[in-house]
C-alpha cells in the first residue's frame, strides 16, 4: 500500500513539474523570437523604469526565496522517520519550488516582451538551471534527504514507469 502512495506522490510530482516547463518554455521562446524578429513591429506599450526594475527585483528575490523556501522544507523531512513522510515534505517543497520558478518565468517573459532588456533573458536562463537541478529523480531526493540504502531502492522501484 505504502509502494502505491509513494508512487502516485512521486509521478503525480514529475508530472505537475514537467507541465509547469512545458508551458514556461515556449511561452518565453515565442517572446524571445518576437524580440529578436527585426520584421516585426512593436505596437506594446513602453513600461516605466520602475514597473521594469519592479519585474527585475522580484525574479531574483522569487529566484532566492525559491531556493531558501526548498531548503528549508527539506530539512523538516530530517526529523520524520517514515519514508512516506519524506516523501510528501519532498514534493510539497518541489512543487512549492517549481511554482516560484514558474512566476519566474512569466515575469522574465513579461519583462522581455514589454522593455526589451535582455537582462530578462538572462533571469530566465537562471529559473531553467533551476528547472534542471530541481526536477524530481530517485538519486536526487536519496541525496537532499539523507534517506537509508533500503529507502533508495525504494524509492528507485516507485520511479520506473508501471
Amino acid at each position: 500500500m505504502e509502494t502505491q502512495e509513494l508512487r502516485k506522490i512521486y509521478h503525480r510530482t514529475e508530472r505537475l513539474t514537467l507541465i509547469i516547463l512545458l508551458i514556461a518554455l515556449p511561452a518565453f521562446g515565442i517572446v524571445y523570437l518576437y524580440h529578436n524578429s527585426g520584421s516585426i513591429t512593436k505596437d506594446l506599450p513602453e513600461p516605466s523604469g520602475f514597473f521594469n526594475g519592479f519585474l527585475m527585483t522580484f525574479s531574483i528575490t522569487l529566484l532566492i526565496g525559491q531556493f531558501w523556501a526548498f531548503r528549508v522544507n527539506i530539512k523538516k523531512s530530517f526529523a520524520e522517520t517514515e519514508l512516506l513522510e519524506k516523501v510528501k515534505i519532498y514534493a510539497k517543497a518541489t512543487t512549492q519550488r517549481f511554482l516560484f520558478l514558474f512566476l519566474v518565468s512569466i515575469c522574465s517573459t513579461l519583462g522581455l516582451l514589454f522593455s526589451g532588456n535582455p537582462f530578462f533573458i538572462v533571469i530566465f536562463a537562471l529559473a531553467l538551471v533551476f528547472f534542471s537541478l530541481a526536477k524530481p529523480s530517485p538519486d536526487r531526493m536519496t541525496r537532499l534527504m539523507k534517506l537509508k540504502k533500503e529507502d533508495r531502492e525504494l524509492l528507485r522501484e516507485i520511479a520506473r514507469p508501471v
